[in-house]
């Protein structure tokens, strides 16, 4: 057990399983409170089509990246997806559906790229060259797949609205709840 565990016990005054199901029923109210807000997000584009100021991506300005940049930052609660904030934030800020999705995925490579960098950095002492063939044929596998599936994202986006995978969250977030309470599943810190 370490030091912040036996604070919280100490603290409290139950046991540390406590927390973690406080932890548990926070994580859903935030997926509930930024489900909401992205159907809330869907619904004003379809009521106020006008609220849409940049329709393609060429057309974004500094300040408009800026705003999605820091709309990613809400990717840092529990329970936020970091595209999903970039996506309802980029529509909230008068991006269409397709230019938030598009940017969105941008805005990911590089991170992407610091962390698998840090990775290779990190654990460098158990590579070897002679790995360098598998590592290869895995990414280029997993860019040409990525380069198939974004391109059907965005199609997929540029017709549909995120509203059912914004209400499919919510059952799942439940789904993951209940399944911690009945002792289904059992979560660690």
């Amino acid at each position: 057990m370490n030091e912040f565990q036996m604070t919280t016990t100490d603290l409290i005054g139950m046991d540390p399983g406590w927390l973690i199901a406080v932890k548990a029923l926070l994580v859903f109210a935030i997926c509930v409170v930024l489900t909401l807000f992205s159907i809330w997000a869907e619904r004003r584009v379809a009521l106020y089509p006008q609220s849409v100021r940049v329709e393609a991506l060429h057309r974004m300005s500094g300040l408009d990246a800026l705003k999605v940049g820091i709309a990613q930052c809400f990717a840092l609660i529990p329970g936020t997806s970091r595209s999903g904030a970039t996506i309802i934030g980029g529509m909230l800020f008068g991006l269409s559906r397709q230019v938030a999705t598009e940017f969105s995925f941008f805005l990911a490579i590089p991170t992407l790229i610091g962390a698998g960098l840090y990775d290779t950095w990190k654990y460098r002492d158990l590579l070897s060259w002679a790995d360098a063939p598998a590592f290869l044929l895995g990414l280029t596998s997993a860019f040409v797949s990525a380069l198939v599936v974004v391109h059907w994202l965005i199609r997929f986006v540029s017709n549909h609205s995120f509203t059912w995978f914004a209400l499919y969250r919510i059952a799942f977030g439940a789904i993951v709840l209940v399944s911690s309470y009945a002792g289904w599943v059992v979560w660690h810190a």
